[in-house]
């Protein structure tokens, strides 16, 4: 069978279209896991249009050359890190402790930061892993930090999902796969679905809660980033229909930035598949819009964390 092949391969048509980002001069930002990937160039773009950009990253190493990076180019916003890794949700709890002490305003918060199937593990509160990361941790980020975004007037929230969400299934009843069945990708897609209805249910106590906060999401089609690194055999397979970091980053951007957003839109490559081309408004499966999923992975949540998002009540 043959393959697509993305449209910056050689010999092929124009990569994704620039992407123009309102100035950002004043506002401050958090991406998690943006020391490499999507995260990066988000963190990087959000940088040179002024904001005040955190990164939030695992590893401090890492992180210290990102910034590295950064600092070797013009950029016109400061740039700062502190230590996350949304493996622990202890580690979550001092992340926010940390950014709400040392800021008065929080306009974006762009959850990134994921895993993307790695051998069978488990968080440190002992989540199955890529529901831990991708899901419970950005949840309970979210609501530690919601004061500060509720105090910020038009503030955003963006999580990042998959085309993945599509094979997605929550499995209510045993979301850890602590009865069996467990398989990597199973997992992911899982996890993925959850970071659209989490998004949902976020978007509808926000606009319950008259606030002028928004929750909306992202995805970065098919683009070529370290996440595929536990993908074996698959990854050079993969890598010819990649489309690269800055024009994956290009939907996240548009969904923090745009200021035409809405609440619970959903933003994308809108080529082939969703798997690359110009970034823009994309739909979702039917799945990623039950509002009782939504309450009820809420639910599952609040009880997995202890984040009760009571500023929303």
């Amino acid at each position: 069978m043959l393959l697509p092949v993305h449209p910056s391969c050689p010999g092929s048509i124009m990569p994704a279209a620039a992407l123009s980002i309102p100035d950002q001069s004043g506002r401050v930002a958090i991406v998690t896991g943006a020391n490499s990937g999507i995260g990066f160039e988000t963190a990087r773009e959000l940088a040179r249009a002024g904001a005040t950009v955190v990164l939030a990253c695992r590893s401090e190493a890492r992180a210290t050359e990102a910034m590295a990076r950064l600092n070797a180019e013009s950029l016109a916003g400061p740039r700062s890190f502190i230590p996350l890794d949304l493996a622990d949700l202890d580690s979550v709890e001092a992340f926010a402790t940390s950014f709400l002490e040392a800021h008065d305003r929080l306009d974006i918060l762009v959850n990134n930061a994921g895993v993307m199937v790695p051998p069978r593990g488990t968080t440190k509160q002992g989540f199955e892993l890529q529901l831990g990361v991708n899901h419970f941790g950005h949840f309970a980020l979210t609501g530690r930090l919601l004061p500060r975004l509720l105090a910020t007037e038009g503030s955003r929230v963006v999580n990042v999902s998959s085309i993945a969400h599509r094979q997605g299934r929550m499995r209510f009843d045993d979301l850890n796969y602590e009865q069996g069945g467990y398989t990597s990708w199973g997992a992911y897609g899982q996890s993925k679905l959850a970071n659209l209805l989490f998004t949902l249910g976020l978007h509808r106590r926000l606009e319950a809660a008259g606030a002028s906060t928004i929750a909306v999401a992202s995805h970065p089609g098919v683009t070529s980033t370290n996440l595929q690194r536990h993908m074996g055999f698959m990854a050079p397979l993969v890598k010819p229909m990649c489309m690269d970091a800055p024009d994956g980053a290009k939907p996240s951007l548009m969904a923090a930035t745009d200021p035409t957003v809405k609440g619970n839109e959903y933003f994308g490559p809108t080529g082939f598949m969703e798997m690359w081309g110009d970034a823009g408004r994309v739909g979702r499966k039917a799945k990623a819009e039950r509002v009782e999923d939504a309450d009820r992975l809420w639910a599952a949540s609040v009880e997995a964390t202890g984040v009760d998002y009571a500023a929303l009540t």
